[in-house]
């Protein structure tokens, strides 16, 4: 898998891609972050859509982003060019006990769903043990649906021709169930519209 977004073809044509209601279902993430946001930990930045976003409504909050293909962090680092605040790093999401200190918030955006589900639950719980008290995980991510006719459905509406072949899609519930398993005290799916999916989890 980081083969493949190691190549800037492919990343280039993953960023151009639009779908529907995105931007109310980060809207709905911006309100879901905690009121106070000093330190926010991106897994998955990308090109640094998440961080810039999170920094509209809290400007100074530092932030860590973490990506496992140079050229997406490269894009990020075009964004942030100067910005002592931001921390871009190349990593696996799969593994971070390197990520030091706490965060008040963690996000993701679209990213999660590449990796192996026993993966996604080790995540889960590595970003418990990073959130303060109170601190929050935001998630928006992709989700199996319970048909195939309406994944069909879904890439139709988001004119994607066939599945990406990194796509490890696990459904709604268990994952809110790996949420709680990995010690979180409130999750709740704030977002849904087909696969696209909106998880919220606090530290409580």
């Amino acid at each position: 898998m980081v083969e493949e977004w190691s190549n800037p073809d492919r990343v280039n044509e993953y960023l151009s891609r639009e779908i529907p209601h995105r931007d109310v279902a980060e809207e709905l993430l911006l309100e879901a972050l905690p009121d106070s946001v000093e330190r926010v930990l991106d897994l998955g930045t990308g090109d640094g859509r998440m961080l810039a976003l999170i920094r509209t409504g809290h400007p100074n909050a530092s932030g860590v982003g973490i990506d496992s293909s140079a050229p997406m962090l490269e894009r990020a680092r075009r964004r942030f060019l100067d910005d002592e605040s931001i921390d871009l790093r190349l990593g696996d999401l799969a593994n971070l006990s390197e990520v030091g200190g706490s965060f008040d918030a963690v996000v993701s955006a679209l990213a999660i769903h590449h990796l192996e589900h026993a993966k996604k639950r080790v995540l889960f719980r590595e970003i418990y043990r990073l959130l303060k008290l109170d601190g929050v995980f935001v998630n928006l991510d992709l989700v199996s649906s319970p048909s195939e006719e309406l994944h069909e459905h879904f890439r139709r509406a988001i004119n994607r021709p066939q599945d990406d072949p990194t796509d490890r899609l696990a459904g709604l519930g268990e994952q809110l169930e790996w949420l709680e398993d990995a010690g979180f005290g409130m999750v709740d799916c704030r977002f849904k519209w087909l696969e696209l999916t909106l998880f919220v989890a606090r530290r409580s």
